[in-house]
């Protein structure tokens, strides 16, 4: 089978109505393939609904033809939870998507997130606090995810660009789609310097139920989520608790009694989020769950090629000073400015492990984080 006969078969488990991500993500483990497992559907139809049956025996060739179409884009891809490199992080979520479609750079999602959301119609202090968590919060090394709104969302895109580093945008149509219509100039920043992330196949559009639903994937993919105003109705409050349930870590900026855009952050404290006034709060109350992520992610990227670490990861907790690995990068790096591209050049590590042994080592105070993606060993 050709890898184009294979992401026809996924297009169309995916497409497939009233069957969605768990029913497709238990079909894969019980068949093993896309392939096999729309065999098996086509002989039990009687598991399907009428439309989601008629769409098996005779899906639309126009829209698989466009999908395969923008797959076939620079730096458009189906990541699919099958693959190596699809985030761990989502695996323990309920109700996982079953692939993501990806433009930019996929490596980016598997490296420790902080998510940053908060209200469409913020007010000038909000956006002010947006942009300056997620700028601080950029430069110290952890990636900031957001869902690409206006209002907080975009301020902190905005800023973790401007501070020179890569953002994630996980948005609720499909990945060829642009919400707000504003935005379209920030897409494609985001797009260049770092992914747009959607479960939803080319060419859907925007309905209200979806963005709530994107919400357990941008929770999912962070270590913590970051509120900064919210209203008691806010979506945000939907990606505060979803995180909460996941076990991730839930913080909220406090505001004053007077300003609504407040409310959702007090009550989220008053639930027992972590009240946060400054970036490093934020950073100090990740670093131990981004160290871990860190070391299981270089562990999962490597272990296949069968890499000395893996094993010995699995129990007790990581020492990066006892691995070789992290001592060869030390000695590859020395104390000259180094792009992750070099490293990656140098060192044969994956950009994903790299990214998660470079943090590791930032947030030990070994190396500190330059502009333009390049790091320096602290002398």
């Amino acid at each position: 089978m050709t890898d184009a006969d294979e992401l026809r078969d996924w297009l169309i488990l995916l497409r497939t109505p009233d069957f969605g991500a768990r029913r497709l993500r238990e079909g894969l483990v019980a068949r093993g393939s896309a392939a096999a497992l729309l065999r098996w559907l086509a002989r039990h139809p009687d598991v399907l609904t009428p439309e989601a049956r008629g769409w098996i025996e005779q899906p639309d060739e126009a829209t698989l033809a466009h999908d395969l179409a923008w797959l076939d884009g620079d730096d458009q891809r189906l990541l699919r939870c099958t693959e190596e490199d699809f985030p761990p992080q989502l695996e323990a979520i309920p109700d996982p998507p079953a692939a993501l479609f990806v433009k930019g750079d996929a490596a980016l999602l598997l490296r420790p997130q902080v998510a940053i959301v908060g209200a469409r119609r913020a007010q000038e202090p909000g956006l002010a606090n947006a942009r300056r968590f997620a700028g601080e919060l950029a430069a110290a090394g952890l990636l900031v995810t957001s869902g690409m709104a206006d209002g907080i969302d975009g301020a902190a895109h905005e800023a973790a660009l401007a501070a020179g580093e890569p953002t994630i945008a996980v948005i609720g149509t499909g990945p060829d789609r642009v919400y707000p219509r504003k935005h379209h100039a920030l897409a494609r920043r985001i797009a260049e310097q770092g992914a747009i992330v959607s479960e939803y196949p080319p060419g859907t559009g925007a309905l209200p139920y979806r963005f709530p639903q994107r919400n357990r994937i941008i929770a999912g993919l962070s270590l913590g989520v970051v509120v900064i105003e919210a209203g008691l109705r806010s979506g945000s409050l939907i990606t505060a608790r979803v995180a909460g349930e996941q076990g991730r870590e839930v913080f909220a900026l406090p505001g004053s009694i007077h300003n609504p855009l407040a409310e959702g952050c007090h009550s989220l404290i008053a639930e027992g989020a972590r009240l946060v006034q400054r970036s490093d709060e934020v950073l100090a109350a990740l670093a131990p769950a981004a160290r871990e992520l860190g070391a299981e992610l270089k562990a999962r990227l490597e272990g296949a090629g069968g890499a000395s670490g893996a094993s010995r990861r699995k129990t007790g907790p990581f020492d990066w000073r006892q691995d070789e690995e992290y001592r060869r990068l030390l000695d590859v790096m020395g104390y000259d400015p180094a792009s992750l591209d070099a490293l990656v050049d140098s060192t044969g590590f994956s950009p994903g492990a790299l990214s998660s042994m470079l943090l590791i080592l930032e947030l030990e105070g070994e190396i500190a984080p330059l502009p333009g993606n390049r790091y320096q060993r602290v002398v």
